[in-house]
């Protein structure tokens, strides 16, 4: 697993063919498209991720709930997106 930290909003801008796929309350359903390439935006428990970044996500995805649960950790739902994408 590659690991760049780096300012994300400058790093989506200069990579506009890459697809930026984000978790969202308001996405889509998502199950396994298998992309070539693309950027997972995380956001965290609290805050999600930040409208400036949400506006250059390509995709948003949203991982159907069933029960009461509000949320989940960001561990947990990246665990969830990344099984789906690779599928």
């Amino acid at each position: 697993v590659e690991i760049a930290y780096t300012d994300l909003v400058q790093y989506l801008n200069q990579h506009k063919n890459v697809p930026v796929f984000a978790a969202a309350l308001e996405g889509k359903p998502f199950s396994g498209a298998n992309p070539k390439n693309g950027v997972l935006v995380i956001g965290n428990e609290s805050r999600g991720i930040s409208e400036e970044v949400m506006s250059l996500a390509t995709n948003k995805l949203m991982i159907p709930r069933i029960g009461k649960a509000e949320s989940l950790n960001a561990a947990v739902a990246t665990g969830i997106l990344l099984s789906q994408l690779t599928l």
